[in-house]
């Protein structure tokens, strides 16, 4: 069984409008050039041909990431006490090596930290689960121990 997958409601229909778009679209333009590049003859050596079936299989593969994904999605529910401490879909401020930085904890599949969106499963996320305003937390990452400190939840 796979672990939940933790998402927030605005990535979850990004997810269903992609699904949506491979099984329809996508599909039909991918069937369609096989069957043109069937129609001009010797399939060992149609690029055409061997190129939409080697993208067709990437969709088929990204269907099946996507419908799993889905499957084991839980919605991150903004609740009202959320400032309380840090969980997932929490927005923090903290304090690391005299500069302040905004983060927010987001599902692995969501993660993007070069916008801020950091996964409750990296370092810096499990570190700052559970933690409150004025804590302070030590973070292992690959360059060494660092403290943060948590000035802000929301």
């Amino acid at each position: 069984m796979s672990p939940a997958q933790y998402v927030s409601a605005e990535f979850l229909q990004k997810l269903k409008d992609e699904l949506q778009n491979l099984k329809t679209n996508k599909r039909r333009e991918l069937a369609n050039r096989i069957e043109a590049a069937k129609a001009l003859g010797d399939l060992s050596e149609n690029a055409e041909y061997h190129e939409a079936k080697d993208e067709l299989g990437f969709v088929e593969g990204r269907i099946l990431e996507i419908e799993d994904l889905l499957k084991h999605a839980v919605v991150i529910e903004h609740e009202a006490d959320a400032g309380t401490n840090v969980r997932v879909g929490s927005k923090v401020k903290v304090r690391v090596n005299d500069k302040e930085k905004d983060f927010e904890i987001v599902g692995s599949n969501e993660a993007d930290p070069l916008t801020g969106k950091i996964s409750n499963e990296s370092p810096i996320g499990q570190a700052l689960l559970g933690a409150h305003a004025g804590d302070k937390v030590n973070v292992k990452t690959p360059t060494g121990a660092t403290v943060y400190e948590v000035l802000e939840i929301s």
